[in-house]
């Protein structure tokens, strides 16, 4: 059996901790260490493994033997992770990439490096990742599509065929683009937003919020209080019904245990 390669997540957050999780139990990989920049580390270790300064990695991680793998979110629409693959790279280190054994990519998708795709992602044929690209879990990224360094797509997004995505991007939940989109690079797209048309760089689409009315559920759906209160009976006998299997037991035993004396 082949020794598993070494790994470093830089990051000490969430994502860190997820990207633990599908590194060790679905990868080739071990994880050898956290690392953090030292200003905003916060523990000295996660699951019993190291957290240690991003600053000086390389002194106790060698880049010849380890490989890096930059978990961090869409802080700063994305800039901070891009800084720290950029840096990781810059000490040596190659960047390691993770798809997971239940998401669907098809055979000539062509991906990048320190990307990180979830389970339940179909990404159908003729699909180009760039580097550093994040798909959370359960998205559809249509045919010959491509999303461009840097991107985060979080999850239930739809990606329609032949989209073209720029640089540093972010998808909300169910968001959706329509076939044949352009969208470029630094935007940001809400939680439930359609894209139907092409985007210019550095738009910002904010979520619809949807109102909140001034009758309550009950009041809407004409339950009474004594709908309520039945409903709270019908528990507590559905108790005492449960209570009661169990009371016949009880007493059987103890007649069993009078009998023998």
């Amino acid at each position: 059996m082949n020794e598993r390669r070494k790994l470093v997540i830089v990051g000490e957050g969430s994502v860190a901790e997820v990207a633990y999780e599908y590194f060790t139990h679905d990868s080739d990989y071990e994880v050898a260490a956290f690392s953090i920049e030292q200003h905003v580390r916060t523990k000295d270790n996660i699951f019993g493994v190291p957290v240690v300064p991003f600053e000086s990695l390389e002194d106790s991680f060698d880049p010849m033997d380890h490989d890096v793998f930059v978990a961090i979110g869409f802080i700063k629409l994305n800039r901070i992770r891009a800084r720290l693959c950029a840096e990781a790279k810059t000490k040596g280190y190659r960047l390691a990439s993770y798809i997971s054994s239940k998401a669907f990519v098809w055979h000539n998708v062509q991906h990048g490096e320190n990307c990180f795709i979830f389970e339940d992602n179909t990404v159908q044929p003729f699909v180009k990742l760039g580097n550093n690209v994040t798909l959370w879990s359960g998205n559809h990224i249509g045919h010959h599509s491509v999303i461009r360094d840097n991107c985060f797509v979080s999850s239930h997004v739809v990606i329609s065929g032949f989209a073209d995505i720029g640089e540093n991007c972010f998808f909300g939940v169910n968001s959706t683009v329509a076939h044949d989109i352009k969208i470029g690079k630094d935007c940001w797209i809400s939680p439930g937003v359609v894209i139907m048309k092409n985007v210019e760089a550095g738009s910002l689409f904010r979520a619809t919020k949807t109102k909140r009315e001034e009758i309550s559920a009950l009041q809407y759906f004409k339950v009474e209080a004594e709908d309520v209160i039945s409903e709270e009976l019908l528990q507590l006998d559905a108790q005492e019904e449960v209570e009661s299997l169990f009371t016949p037991m009880t007493s059987n035993r103890a007649n069993s245990s009078d009998s023998s004396t």
